[in-house]
Protein backbone atom coordinates (compact mmCIF):
# COMPACT_ATOMS: atom_id res chain seq x y z
CA UNK A 1 0.00 0.00 0.00
CA UNK A 2 2.77 2.07 0.96
CA UNK A 3 4.27 1.66 -2.19
CA UNK A 4 1.13 2.25 -4.43
CA UNK A 5 0.11 5.51 -2.72
CA UNK A 6 3.73 6.86 -3.23
CA UNK A 7 3.50 5.65 -6.90
CA UNK A 8 0.40 7.60 -6.96
CA UNK A 9 2.35 11.22 -5.51
CA UNK A 10 1.51 10.95 -1.60
CA UNK A 11 4.85 12.02 -0.56
CA UNK A 12 3.84 12.36 3.11
CA UNK A 13 2.97 8.94 5.34
CA UNK A 14 1.40 9.72 8.74
CA UNK A 15 2.74 6.75 11.18
CA UNK A 16 2.29 5.90 15.05
CA UNK A 17 3.90 3.28 17.20
CA UNK A 18 0.02 2.69 17.85
CA UNK A 19 -0.86 2.04 14.76
CA UNK A 20 1.43 -1.58 15.44
CA UNK A 21 2.59 -1.55 11.21
CA UNK A 22 5.53 0.57 11.21
CA UNK A 23 7.86 -2.24 10.26
CA UNK A 24 5.75 -2.90 7.40
CA UNK A 25 5.17 1.20 6.12
CA UNK A 26 9.17 1.10 6.60
CA UNK A 27 9.32 -1.97 4.01
CA UNK A 28 7.10 0.03 1.68
CA UNK A 29 9.30 3.00 2.19
CA UNK A 30 12.54 0.98 1.22
CA UNK A 31 10.84 -0.32 -1.17
CA UNK A 32 9.50 2.52 -2.93
CA UNK A 33 13.02 4.25 -2.66
CA UNK A 34 15.06 1.39 -4.03
CA UNK A 35 12.56 1.54 -7.20
CA UNK A 36 13.38 4.76 -7.99
CA UNK A 37 9.77 6.42 -7.09
CA UNK A 38 11.22 9.00 -4.76
CA UNK A 39 13.99 9.39 -2.62
CA UNK A 40 13.96 9.97 1.75
CA UNK A 41 14.52 13.76 1.26
CA UNK A 42 10.98 13.76 -0.77
CA UNK A 43 9.39 12.11 1.42
CA UNK A 44 7.58 13.45 4.67
CA UNK A 45 7.34 11.01 7.48
CA UNK A 46 5.31 11.57 10.82
CA UNK A 47 5.70 9.36 13.62
CA UNK A 48 4.07 9.77 17.64
CA UNK A 49 4.76 9.10 20.76
CA UNK A 50 2.62 6.58 22.72
CA UNK A 51 1.28 7.32 25.93
CA UNK A 52 3.35 4.91 27.75
CA UNK A 53 6.81 6.37 26.77
CA UNK A 54 6.24 9.72 28.47
CA UNK A 55 8.44 9.68 31.09
CA UNK A 56 11.71 12.14 29.97
CA UNK A 57 13.89 8.49 30.16
CA UNK A 58 11.28 6.41 28.17
CA UNK A 59 10.62 8.98 25.01
CA UNK A 60 13.98 8.41 23.12
CA UNK A 61 14.11 4.58 23.75
CA UNK A 62 10.63 4.86 21.75
CA UNK A 63 12.10 7.10 19.28
CA UNK A 64 14.95 4.48 18.52
CA UNK A 65 12.30 1.68 18.56
CA UNK A 66 10.02 3.58 15.67
CA UNK A 67 13.47 4.52 13.67
CA UNK A 68 14.39 1.10 13.90
CA UNK A 69 11.08 -0.60 12.65
CA UNK A 70 10.95 2.27 10.27
CA UNK A 71 14.50 1.77 8.71
CA UNK A 72 14.91 5.72 9.02
CA UNK A 73 17.55 7.99 10.99
CA UNK A 74 14.99 10.66 11.25
CA UNK A 75 11.62 11.08 11.23
CA UNK A 76 10.06 14.78 9.71
CA UNK A 77 7.83 15.56 12.58
CA UNK A 78 7.34 13.61 15.80
CA UNK A 79 3.83 13.86 17.87
CA UNK A 80 2.85 13.64 21.03
CA UNK A 81 -0.06 11.25 20.67
CA UNK A 82 -2.07 11.99 23.18
CA UNK A 83 -1.91 14.56 26.25
CA UNK A 84 -2.55 11.48 28.06
CA UNK A 85 0.44 9.34 30.14
CA UNK A 86 -0.17 5.73 31.39
CA UNK A 87 2.05 3.17 33.24
CA UNK A 88 4.93 2.24 31.02
CA UNK A 89 4.55 -1.28 29.67
CA UNK A 90 8.22 -2.57 28.32
CA UNK A 91 8.74 -3.50 24.57
CA UNK A 92 8.86 -7.35 25.51
CA UNK A 93 6.05 -7.51 27.67
CA UNK A 94 3.42 -5.56 24.76
CA UNK A 95 4.44 -3.59 21.22
CA UNK A 96 2.74 -1.58 20.79
CA UNK A 97 0.95 -1.48 24.58
CA UNK A 98 -2.48 -0.18 23.81
CA UNK A 99 -4.43 1.76 26.14
CA UNK A 100 -4.67 -1.04 28.48
CA UNK A 101 -1.90 -2.79 30.52
CA UNK A 102 -0.95 -6.88 29.70
CA UNK A 103 -3.81 -8.59 31.38
CA UNK A 104 -5.75 -5.73 32.96
CA UNK A 105 -9.14 -4.10 32.04
CA UNK A 106 -8.52 -0.55 32.45
CA UNK A 107 -6.26 2.32 32.01
CA UNK A 108 -3.24 2.67 34.50
CA UNK A 109 -1.87 6.41 34.60
CA UNK A 110 0.95 7.52 35.18
CA UNK A 111 2.01 11.09 37.07
CA UNK A 112 4.41 12.51 33.84
CA UNK A 113 3.73 16.10 33.33
CA UNK A 114 3.31 17.33 29.56
CA UNK A 115 6.01 19.54 30.83
CA UNK A 116 8.80 16.62 31.48
CA UNK A 117 7.35 14.88 27.95
CA UNK A 118 7.99 17.90 26.17
CA UNK A 119 11.89 18.72 27.67
CA UNK A 120 12.78 14.95 26.08
CA UNK A 121 11.23 15.59 22.75
CA UNK A 122 12.97 18.81 22.39
CA UNK A 123 15.93 17.07 23.01
CA UNK A 124 15.45 14.61 19.73
CA UNK A 125 15.13 17.78 17.82
CA UNK A 126 18.22 19.05 18.94
CA UNK A 127 19.49 15.59 18.42
CA UNK A 128 18.35 16.13 14.62
CA UNK A 129 16.33 12.80 15.27
CA UNK A 130 12.99 14.52 14.47
CA UNK A 131 13.19 17.19 11.64
CA UNK A 132 10.01 19.21 14.06
CA UNK A 133 8.22 18.34 17.11
CA UNK A 134 4.65 18.66 17.87
CA UNK A 135 1.29 17.42 19.80
CA UNK A 136 -2.00 15.27 18.63
CA UNK A 137 -5.35 15.66 20.29
CA UNK A 138 -4.46 18.72 22.04
CA UNK A 139 -7.30 21.27 22.82
CA UNK A 140 -6.63 24.93 23.13
CA UNK A 141 -5.60 25.26 26.91
CA UNK A 142 -3.64 22.35 26.78
CA UNK A 143 -1.39 24.39 23.92
CA UNK A 144 -1.79 27.26 26.27
CA UNK A 145 -0.14 25.35 29.06
CA UNK A 146 2.41 24.22 26.67
CA UNK A 147 3.52 27.09 24.93
CA UNK A 148 4.25 29.05 28.77
CA UNK A 149 7.39 26.69 29.22
CA UNK A 150 8.26 25.00 25.77
CA UNK A 151 11.83 26.20 24.83
CA UNK A 152 10.67 24.94 21.46
CA UNK A 153 6.88 25.66 20.54
CA UNK A 154 5.34 22.73 18.61
CA UNK A 155 5.25 22.58 15.22
CA UNK A 156 1.79 21.09 14.14
CA UNK A 157 -1.14 19.96 15.95
CA UNK A 158 -2.94 16.51 14.55
CA UNK A 159 -6.65 16.97 15.44
CA UNK A 160 -9.89 15.16 14.54
CA UNK A 161 -11.33 17.43 11.43
CA UNK A 162 -14.64 17.45 9.22
CA UNK A 163 -17.45 19.08 8.17
CA UNK A 164 -19.20 17.65 11.61
CA UNK A 165 -16.28 18.37 13.65
CA UNK A 166 -14.84 21.66 12.86
CA UNK A 167 -13.33 22.39 16.19
CA UNK A 168 -13.54 26.62 14.82
CA UNK A 169 -12.05 27.92 18.15
CA UNK A 170 -9.15 25.55 18.12
CA UNK A 171 -8.10 25.86 14.74
CA UNK A 172 -8.05 29.92 14.68
CA UNK A 173 -5.94 30.04 18.21
CA UNK A 174 -3.51 27.23 16.39
CA UNK A 175 -3.44 29.27 13.34
CA UNK A 176 -3.01 32.26 15.88
CA UNK A 177 0.14 30.76 17.35
CA UNK A 178 1.86 29.68 13.99
CA UNK A 179 0.82 26.13 14.70
CA UNK A 180 0.51 24.27 11.47
CA UNK A 181 -3.19 22.38 12.01
CA UNK A 182 -3.26 18.79 10.70
CA UNK A 183 -6.83 17.11 10.61
CA UNK A 184 -7.38 13.49 10.82
CA UNK A 185 -10.38 11.58 9.94
CA UNK A 186 -11.46 13.92 6.99
CA UNK A 187 -14.40 12.36 5.91
CA UNK A 188 -15.82 11.79 9.64
CA UNK A 189 -15.82 8.65 11.31
CA UNK A 190 -16.38 5.57 9.57
CA UNK A 191 -12.90 4.42 9.96
CA UNK A 192 -14.50 3.87 13.83
CA UNK A 193 -17.27 2.02 12.87
CA UNK A 194 -16.06 -1.35 13.64
CA UNK A 195 -14.00 -0.05 16.92
CA UNK A 196 -17.66 0.61 18.29
CA UNK A 197 -16.33 4.26 18.50
CA UNK A 198 -18.95 5.54 15.47
CA UNK A 199 -22.12 5.11 14.11
CA UNK A 200 -23.33 4.26 10.47
CA UNK A 201 -24.19 7.94 10.25
CA UNK A 202 -21.12 9.49 11.14
CA UNK A 203 -19.65 9.64 7.94
CA UNK A 204 -20.27 13.05 5.98
CA UNK A 205 -20.71 11.89 2.22
CA UNK A 206 -24.05 11.47 2.50
CA UNK A 207 -24.77 15.50 3.71
CA UNK A 208 -26.75 17.36 0.69
CA UNK A 209 -24.14 20.53 0.85
CA UNK A 210 -21.27 17.66 0.22
CA UNK A 211 -23.68 15.91 -2.44
CA UNK A 212 -24.50 19.52 -4.19
CA UNK A 213 -20.35 20.45 -4.68
CA UNK A 214 -19.87 16.77 -5.93
CA UNK A 215 -22.01 17.24 -7.95
CA UNK A 216 -21.33 20.62 -9.60
CA UNK A 217 -17.22 20.06 -9.58
CA UNK A 218 -17.85 16.04 -10.98
CA UNK A 219 -16.16 15.00 -8.17
CA UNK A 220 -16.64 12.44 -5.39
CA UNK A 221 -18.04 13.01 -1.88
CA UNK A 222 -14.67 12.15 -0.37
CA UNK A 223 -12.95 14.13 -2.72
CA UNK A 224 -15.18 17.24 -1.79
CA UNK A 225 -14.54 16.59 1.96
CA UNK A 226 -10.87 16.08 1.40
CA UNK A 227 -11.01 19.82 -0.45
CA UNK A 228 -12.87 21.22 2.45
CA UNK A 229 -10.24 20.00 4.64
CA UNK A 230 -7.59 22.12 2.90
CA UNK A 231 -9.25 24.79 2.01
CA UNK A 232 -10.94 24.86 5.88
CA UNK A 233 -7.25 24.09 7.70
CA UNK A 234 -4.60 23.55 5.28
CA UNK A 235 -3.28 19.61 5.59
CA UNK A 236 -4.86 16.52 6.00
CA UNK A 237 -4.28 12.83 6.45
CA UNK A 238 -7.10 10.66 4.79
CA UNK A 239 -7.02 6.84 5.37
CA UNK A 240 -7.27 4.26 2.93
CA UNK A 241 -5.77 0.62 1.49
CA UNK A 242 -8.10 0.71 -1.54
CA UNK A 243 -5.77 1.90 -4.22
CA UNK A 244 -8.70 3.27 -6.44
CA UNK A 245 -9.55 5.09 -3.42
CA UNK A 246 -6.30 6.01 -2.98
CA UNK A 247 -5.85 7.52 -6.22
CA UNK A 248 -8.84 9.20 -5.70
CA UNK A 249 -8.23 10.61 -2.73
CA UNK A 250 -4.92 12.53 -4.00
CA UNK A 251 -7.14 14.09 -7.45
CA UNK A 252 -8.30 17.35 -5.31
CA UNK A 253 -5.82 19.93 -6.83
CA UNK A 254 -7.53 20.56 -9.94
CA UNK A 255 -10.54 22.21 -7.84
CA UNK A 256 -11.53 24.64 -5.48
CA UNK A 257 -14.50 24.92 -3.44
CA UNK A 258 -16.53 28.71 -3.98
CA UNK A 259 -16.87 30.58 -0.58
CA UNK A 260 -20.74 29.76 -0.58
CA UNK A 261 -19.94 25.56 -0.85
CA UNK A 262 -17.15 25.97 2.11
CA UNK A 263 -19.71 27.89 4.19
CA UNK A 264 -22.73 25.14 3.73
CA UNK A 265 -20.86 22.52 4.11
CA UNK A 266 -18.90 24.08 7.02
CA UNK A 267 -22.18 24.57 8.28
CA UNK A 268 -22.61 21.14 9.08
CA UNK A 269 -20.63 21.26 12.39
CA UNK A 270 -22.64 19.39 15.34
CA UNK A 271 -19.03 18.80 17.35
CA UNK A 272 -19.48 15.36 16.44
CA UNK A 273 -16.55 12.99 17.16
Amino acid sequence: TVVAAISAGYRAIDCACDYGNEQQVGEGIAAAISAGLCTREELFITSKLWNTYHAAEHVPMAMARTLKDLGLEYVDLYLIHFPIALQFVPFEEAYPPEWLPPGGDKMVYAKVPVSETWGAMEKLKEQGLAKEIGVSNFNCQAIRDLLSYCKIPPAVNQIELHPFNTQEHLVKYCQQEGIVVTGFSPLGSPSYVELGGAKDGDACWDAAPVKAAAAAHGKTAAQVLLRWGMQHHGTIVPKSTNIDRIKQNIGIFDFALSDDEMTAISGLDQGRR
